[in-house]
This record gives C-alpha cells, sequence and structure tokens, in this order.
C-alpha cells in the first residue's frame, strides 16, 4: 500500500501538464476539472481531488512536487512519514485539523504546515464543505519520494487548542515593504532555511499592489516556486512575458531574472518556495532600514556623549552610509581614493579609514542581509572622538565631506562606535 501511494503521487506530478489547458509558457493552471477524485489517501478517511502542478522535470533543484486541489468534508490525508523528503501542507479556504507527530490542531486558512524530515503528519478536514488544499514537497534527493503510512485516520483527535509544532499564515497586514522587491512591493518571510532539512530555503508571501511590478530578482544559487493566491498580472522571465491569473503556478530557475507585475485591479499575493542548489543555513531575514542617524552632521559637532567611555577602549569609530546612484559609483569610488584618504591622513589621531560597497541583490538575499537603500560606507578609525571632532574642523574636511555628500544627493546618515577590542591581541 505505500509503493502504492508514493507510486500515485509520482505519477500525478509527472502528469502535471494534464492540469489544464492553460499551460502558457511557464504558467500553469489549477483546473479543478482536471483534478483526480482518490480515496484512502495514506489510508486516511473519506475522499479528496487532487493533481501534480509541478515536478522535478520542471526544475534543476530537489522539487518533488506541487499538488493541487481540495479535501472533501470528513476527509484527510491519513497519518505517515517521509524519510527522503519534507512536505508543506497548504489550506487556501475553510479550517482543518493538521497533524505533526501526533499532536492536533485545528488552524483556520490560510494556514501552512511544514512536515519537515522524519516528522509524522497528516490533515483532516472535520467540516462539510470541502478546502482548497497544496503541498509543496522537496527532496533530499532529486525526483526521490518515499512514505510509510500509520493506518491512522486522525478522526476524533483530540486537538490541542495552541499548535505544538511549526505553523504559519498567509497574513497580508504583516507584510513589509523591501527594497529588494521593488517601491510599493511588500514581502513578508514565513519560513527560513533553518526550518527545513532538505535544501528548501524560504516559504514567502509577497503582496503586489494594483498597477506595481516588483524589481528584477536573479536566482542566484537557488529556484523559487510561485503560487498565485490572488490577482492577476504578467510574469516577465529572462524578457518573455506570460500572464497569469489566481490559482496559476510558475517558476523561476538558477540564474534566470524573473519581474512580476500587477495589470489587475486588486492586490496580486504570491506564495514563493524558494529551494536551494545547496543547503546554507543563513540568519532569520530582518526587515527594511537601517540604524537611525546620530547628531545633527556627520562631520558637524560632537553629540553629547550618554555614558563615560571606558578607559580600555581602542579608539573610536564612525561609520557613515550614503545612497549613490549607480552613474555616480564609480566618481565616488574614486573620490574616497584621491580626496578622503589624503586628508584623513594628516590628521592627528588618525588610524585608518575604509569604503565598503554593499553586495549587489541576488548575494544580500542568498544570505538573508537586512534590506536598505544605503550602497556604500565610509569607515573612519580616530583614537579619541575628540581628536575625530577636531578633524571635521579642518580645512581638509571642508573639502572632503562636501565632496562626498554631494554625489550622495545628500543622502547619508551615521553612527558612532568605541572600539572596545580588537584582533590584535
Amino acid at each position: 500500500m505505500n509503493k502504492l501511494f508514493a507510486l500515485l503521487f509520482t505519477v500525478l506530478t509527472v502528469s502535471a501538464s494534464a492540469q489544464g489547458p492553460a499551460t502558457k509558457g511557464r504558467v500553469v493552471h489549477n483546473d479543478p476539472s482536471k483534478l483526480r477524485e482518490q480515496g484512502n489517501v495514506h489510508r486516511g478517511a473519506g475522499t479528496m481531488a487532487f493533481g501534480g502542478l509541478l515536478g522535478p522535470q520542471d526544475v534543476t533543484t530537489n522539487l518533488v512536487w506541487l499538488h493541487a486541489g481540495k479535501i472533501n468534508g470528513k476527509s484527510g490525508i491519513g497519518h505517515h512519514f517521509h524519510n527522503n523528503m519534507e512536505e508543506m501542507f497548504v489550506i487556501l479556504t475553510g479550517e482543518a485539523e493538521f497533524t505533526i507527530n501526533g499532536r492536533t490542531s485545528l488552524i483556520k486558512a490560510p494556514a501552512i504546515v511544514p512536515c519537515r524530515l522524519n516528522n509524522s503528519h497528516a490533515v483532516y478536514n472535520p467540516g462539510t464543505e470541502p478546502v482548497k488544499w497544496l503541498n509543496f514537497g522537496v527532496g533530499m534527493v532529486k525526483g526521490r519520494s518515499d512514505n510509510f503510512d500509520l493506518g491512522d485516520t486522525r478522526v476524533g483527535a483530540a486537538l490541542d487548542p495552541i499548535p505544538t509544532f511549526i505553523s504559519g499564515r498567509l497574513e497580508k497586514d504583516k507584510a513589509r515593504a523591501n527594497a529588494a522587491y521593488g517601491t510599493g512591493v511588500l514581502q513578508r518571510r514565513i519560513f527560513n532555511t533553518d526550518v527545513f532539512k532538505t535544501n528548501w530555503d524560504h516559504v514567502d508571501h509577497i503582496v503586489i499592489p494594483a498597477g506595481t511590478t516588483t524589481a528584477a530578482r536573479t536566482m542566484d544559487g537557488m529556484e523559487e516556486i510561485y503560487y498565485v493566491v490572488k490577482g492577476s498580472g504578467t510574469v516577465d522571465i529572462n524578457g518573455t512575458k506570460t500572464p497569469f491569473g489566481a490559482d496559476d503556478a510558475t517558476y523561476a530557475l538558477v540564474n534566470e531574472k524573473v519581474t512580476f507585475a500587477n495589470t489587475g485591479t486588486d492586490d496580486v499575493e504570491l506564495l514563493v518556495v524558494g529551494i536551494g542548489t545547496s543547503k546554507n543555513l543563513t540568519a532569520p531575514q530582518r526587515g527594511p532600514g537601517g540604524p537611525g542617524a546620530v547628531g545633527a552632521a556627520a562631520g558637524g559637532a560632537r553629540p553629547a556623549a550618554t555614558a563615560a567611555a571606558p578607559a580600555t577602549n581602542k579608539g573610536m569609530s564612525l561609520q557613515m552610509d550614503f545612497i549613490v546612484n549607480a552613474d555616480k559609483a564609480a566618481e565616488f569610488e574614486k573620490m574616497y581614493t584621491t580626496i578622503y584618504v589624503p586628508a584623513l591622513k594628516v590628521q592627528k589621531g588618525y588610524l585608518s579609514s575604509k569604503l565598503l560597497r554593499i553586495y549587489n541583490e541576488p548575494t544580500s538575499r542568498r544570505i538573508q542581509a537586512e534590506q536598505t537603500t544605503y550602497n556604500y560606507q565610509i569607515q573612519l578609525f580616530f583614537d579619541t572622538e575628540e581628536n575625530r571632532g577636531v578633524w571635521t574642523r579642518t580645512k581638509e574636511h571642508n573639502i572632503a565631506w562636501p565632496a562626498a555628500t554631494k554625489l550622495a544627493n545628500e543622502r547619508y546618515k551615521w553612527r558612532g562606535y568605541d572600539v572596545v577590542d580588537d584582533d590584535k591581541q
């Protein structure tokens, strides 16, 4: 029986192109008329109807399947394990009882529950109306799936009022602006790579307002699967545009450039699954922006101290962030070398400086870096804040500072730090 259901799921995945008449380019439509009615799925109760939208033949990473369909009333997927893959159950309507490792909770849609490697899982619809269901699967090995059924329908299972397992929801009000996705676009990272043991990298919720186009993003070291929860528009992959609508699915492969445009009147909402070419644990993504500015002007009067500096400090550092347009970047870098550094080197107490340029967008996204529009930073190191303050009143500073701020169109901020220790032991 276990091998039969593994084969069934694989067949439904490979036959994804049969899901609908609207397979235009990369966009596959979730057509309810093409779903296959099945009973006793993983020895679960009742019946459900589902089909494959995408599978391993579509991508180069370890996607096993994207299934879509409905779980009928008083029906579900029985309690089972996977030892070579992970799944993520999604319900977009109604509510369902999710089970992970024998603990069950009722969760309202739109709900997302990852079924991690070697964790038993099930889902049951206790109501009388069907619920819209998705299932993403990612394997340890490309194209390989497995299962071990427990013969447990979970009908009548005791419910925990608070889930004892990882779960998430598509909550538009929690999405925030993220410069990496373009002006006006909202993004929320629901799950990071550390939730998963496979190469599953992230699960995002993207909201694109009407009339808005996302920034072009290049798939650097990963691929993304997109399910359109709501809305309509066009997806541009490497210059080829294809229309999409609600319940469509599409994907971007490694090194491809993807842009979404909302051509409708309502928000477009995307459920995004990222799959890496390798496992790369990263820090949780933080929101856009950066630390606030300190004082009245980066080169001006010294701000009042909030506490006495310890006597053991090894100097101070001022970090100045700038927004420099692409057409001024080379000139800004030359300004640092030819104007700023010579001006600093003649100052009393000057120790060193650095010019930093932010990572490009694909690299920043891959490492889950904080999103910011500030793309250059100059770091200054002096032996004391007093000597740095003296520098700001010199003729050299009166040449160097305006040269920097002019190229940044007066867009800058800064922070000051005591250097507590370093690696010069």
